[in-house]
């Protein structure tokens, strides 16, 4: 295995009409992503119901997120969260920049003893 290297902080995309999802790292059933946020908040009436769980630990920046069944919760610098597979979640807003690093792993790989 030929080892990797990168910088979260470096270099960060500028102006940018989505948020920016690199993915750094991943096997079957499991992925390291850095996602840059620029102000960018979930579009009207779309929620994220993903079929794996979710941690995420915001670098830097602010953010807000709304649950479907639980109040909005703001993150700063430094927060991590959980969110289990089938929560429905958004983003309200992320400050410019946002920059978080985000470990998905899918519940059924992990359920096998594949993750």
């Amino acid at each position: 295995m030929k080892a990797r290297r990168g910088n979260l902080f470096e270099p960060l995309p500028a102006v940018i009409a989505e948020e920016a999802v690199e993915r750094l790292w991943g096997r079957a059933g499991v992925r390291v992503e850095r996602i840059v946020s620029r102000g960018h908040a979930s579009a009207d009436g779309f929620w994220y119901d993903q079929a794996e769980d979710e941690w995420v630990c915001l670098l830097e920046g602010r953010a807000t997120l709304a649950f479907e069944d639980a109040p909005p919760l703001t993150l700063a610098r430094g927060d991590w969260l959980l969110i289990p597979a089938r929560v429905r979640h958004r983003v309200l807003a992320t400050s410019d920049p946002a920059v978080w690093l985000a470990l998905f792993v899918d519940v059924d790989e992990a359920a096998d003893g594949q993750a």
